[in-house]
């Protein structure tokens, strides 16, 4: 049961960033200033960081919203509600990657606790680039 009625709880939902979240304005920051030039929030899908030059799509997930294998959890306040919306969320993800595949790029997903080892995922953005 959801502790919440339903309007304050589209509110709150509706107050969540969905872009310029905080891990992804740190990648951007670092990539710039390591001289990579990117677009943001680019294309129908929407990528987070798009070499468009490349075809390279670079997502930036969140553990929660996106059901990270190491951090995922489902909230015990409203848990259908949670699982169906956490589902819909990653599958959502994989039709993103379905169709930008379709359409000849290459797709990256970063989880935001990757962000700790930013070289590590600076190098794994710069492999994907320049393959």
């Amino acid at each position: 049961m959801d502790k919440f009625d339903s309007k304050t709880r589209s509110r709150i939902m509706a107050s969540i960033r969905s872009k310029n979240t905080g891990p992804e304005l740190a990648l951007r920051k670092e990539l710039w200033r390591l001289g990579y030039r990117y677009r943001i929030h680019f294309g129908k899908e929407k990528i987070d960081i798009a070499f468009a030059k490349q075809k390279v799509a670079v997502f930036v997930d969140g553990c929660f919203w996106h059901s990270c294998p190491i951090h995922s959890h489902v909230p015990k306040s409203n848990q259908p509600y949670w699982e169906k919306k956490l589902k819909k969320n990653s599958e959502r993800a994989k039709l993103k990657d379905k169709r930008l595949k379709n359409e000849g790029w290459g797709v990256i997903h970063i989880w935001e606790h990757e962000l700790l080892d930013m070289d590590k995922v600076i190098k794994k953005i710069k492999h994907k680039i320049k393959s």
